[in-house]
């Protein structure tokens, strides 16, 4: 950390760059309450991973940074250390439901993003932490929206259908023909197998691009909605 000289900590004190009692209990406080932040962002959209995950997955960051620079006075192993065991829980977070879709992905990434953090609070550096820490809660609480609008206007999405039978998945593959789409790539799910219905998973791309400047993903499956045999159907995120 030499050559950086951190503006908060110049604005606390030498103390709180120093390794005391104090500067220790401050940057463990500074941890679990910008990790409770995320987590109650995360758990309040009921998501994998929620608010004591985040303060847990911060805290141990924070003490294994801590404990680097007391016993060697640098980064060393215990840090490196943690940043492999958080890619691990993150890994271990995602998962996988009935309909094919993969789950997860942004709390995965937002606990190792917030293990990180919780180094950065070890390390002392109050300034990167609270910038980190505002990019993070800024991404996870305002990009949602902008994606999700996107994603909507994209050429490209996948559905879940369930349908009344086998039968009828020629008539509604013709449909999406006929309204101005190809099909990419149709799966069967046999998680639904023995339960009566026919349910796959189906990959679309826009075709026609009179279509694409007026609909959206939801108009679209609110159309094939309407089919008399089309039980239930979704977009995948």
């Amino acid at each position: 950390m030499s050559g950086f000289h951190d503006p908060i900590a110049q604005l606390l004190g030498p103390w709180a760059s120093e390794l005391t009692a104090v500067s220790v209990l401050l940057r463990v406080a500074v941890s679990i309450l910008l990790a409770a932040i995320i987590g109650c962002e995360r758990a309040s959209k009921r998501h994998a991973a929620g608010l004591r995950t985040f303060i847990l997955v911060s805290f141990a960051s924070t003490v294994a940074m801590l404990m680097d620079l007391l016993i060697s006075g640098q980064i060393h192993l215990l840090s490196a250390a943690t940043v492999i065991a958080i890619s691990i829980i993150c890994i271990n977070t995602i998962l996988y439901s009935s309909k094919n879709q993969i789950k997860g992905l942004t709390t995965s990434v937002g606990l190792w993003a917030c293990g990180i953090l919780g180094l950065t609070v070890g390390a002392g550096l109050y300034t990167v932490s609270l910038i980190a820490f505002a990019a993070l809660v800024l991404s996870l609480s305002l990009f949602p929206a902008f994606e999700r609008y996107l994603k909507d206007r994209s050429n490209h999405f996948e559905i879940h259908v369930e349908l009344s039978s086998p039968e009828h998945l020629q008539s509604f593959v013709t449909t999406i023909r006929e309204l101005g789409m190809k099909i990419d790539d149709i799966e069967s799910n046999p998680a639904y197998a023995g339960s009566g219905l026919s349910v796959y998973s189906i990959s679309i791309s826009v075709s026609s691009q009179e279509l694409h400047k007026y609909k959206t993903h939801r108009e679209i499956i609110e159309a094939l909605e309407t089919l008399e045999y089309v039980r239930h159907i979704e977009e995948m995120q």
